[in-house]
């Protein structure tokens, strides 16, 4: 993931109004569309931030959260039929999949910081953040997705991919 501009280019006062912006309640806003670019920008920073991360760190490795135990006990409870390999769209976004979501996310609201964020999440795990590979999902959701990725050797072709360039 290439960063061109970001935030970076806000500048120290335009990065520090952005994030005052991104601290109010949703209610304070309407569809501003500024608002929208800057949610936009931060998650597709820590969607950089990330694949950085399992690029550069076996994914096994890492833990995610302070609650990563918790969150992929419950994972793996309801979600166990997912192919984590190759999400379809559908798990996450139809009717029937955000109710069976619903419970599961909230169970989180207090235990995991902004866990109803909207985040980037990659469908194939094997590739980087395009805009064909990304589908938005709730923070929660993309922890408990990555999580057992991690755990499941699933985001370790992205960690051997970036190895063996190194080794080129």
């Amino acid at each position: 993931m290439a960063s061109r501009n970001g935030l970076a280019s806000l500048g120290v006062e335009g990065a520090s109004s952005a994030a005052h912006a991104l601290s109010l309640p949703a209610e304070a806003y309407g569809n501003d569309p500024q608002l929208e670019v800057m949610w936009a920008m931060k998650a597709y920073n820590h969607a950089e931030i990330y694949f950085n991360l399992i690029s550069s760190v076996d994914p096994k490795l890492l833990k995610l959260t302070k609650s990563d135990d918790q969150i992929h006990s419950a994972y793996t409870e309801g979600f166990s039929d997912l192919n984590l390999e190759l999400l379809d769209p559908d798990h996450l976004k139809s009717p029937e999949s955000k109710e069976r979501w619903r419970p599961f996310c909230n169970q989180f609201e207090g235990i995991v910081e902004d866990f109803n964020y909207g985040t980037l999440l990659r469908l194939d795990c094997r590739k980087d953040y395009t805009e064909e590979n990304t589908i938005f999902a709730t923070r929660i959701q993309f922890y408990a997705i990555e999580i057992a990725r991690n755990r499941g050797g699933y985001n370790d072709a992205v960690y051997n991919a970036k190895s063996k360039q190194e080794q080129s």
